[in-house]
């Protein structure tokens, strides 16, 4: 759970506490990649098969959960006339698809195959990137809707004023160029954080 749900939470509780009658309903959601929106891999694999290749994959195992912008945006909306307030919504993203298969079906489509006419180059896993996507949509982390694919985070609470300070204090850390403070302040703010094939991994142990 991101830094942003957990302030905006504890942000609509500190206000719901004071004025609950008139507060603004804060409302967040949780879920993986938006087929065909700005930073999606579809369009980089495209331009990447239209150069005539190669297709660059960073892992032949990675992992992602994928949806569609009408399957988000409909969810979205729905979401919100659930909510009451506070409430982190996750959504049923359904199996999960491996990257390099989805490379290789866009090979495909495009008229060519995969390894002859284009070839697909694994990089290597990028700093901090992971090969599984963590999603929380887990039945004991969760709760159900009305809606089989949207459920309510079940995750603890968190104090708005000591969610505040953490954060001036990450925004101060991260404007003076300090990377190893900063980071460290981002896993007391989401202690579940954990760094992956990165030289932060350190601030795990």
């Amino acid at each position: 759970m991101s830094w942003v749900h957990r302030y905006v939470q504890s942000l609509f509780r500190k206000l719901s506490a004071k004025d609950e009658k008139n507060v603004t309903k804060f409302i967040t959601t949780r879920f993986g990649n938006v087929l065909g929106s700005n930073g999606s891999v579809v369009p980089f694999f495209k331009k990447q098969i239209a150069a005539g290749g190669p297709v660059t994959v960073t892992h032949p195992d990675i992992i992602r959960y994928f949806m569609t912008i009408p399957e988000a945006s409909c969810l979205v909306l729905e979401a919100s006339t659930l909510g009451n307030g506070g409430e982190i919504f996750c959504f049923d993203m359904g199996a999960p698809v491996k990257i390099a298969d989805l490379a290789k079906n866009m090979i495909r489509l495009a008229g060519f195959q995969p390894g002859r006419d284009i070839q697909i180059v694994y990089t290597g896993l990028r700093p901090g990137e992971k090969l599984y996507e963590e999603l929380l949509n887990q039945k004991e982390l969760t709760m159900p809707t009305a809606n089989e694919k949207i459920m309510v985070a079940n995750v603890r609470e968190n104090d708005y004023d000591k969610m505040s300070k953490l954060i001036d204090d990450l925004i101060r850390s991260a404007q003076k160029g300090l990377a190893f403070p900063s980071v460290k302040l981002m896993k007391q703010i989401v202690p579940e954080y954990q760094s992956r094939n990165s030289i932060y991994e350190q601030l795990d142990k």
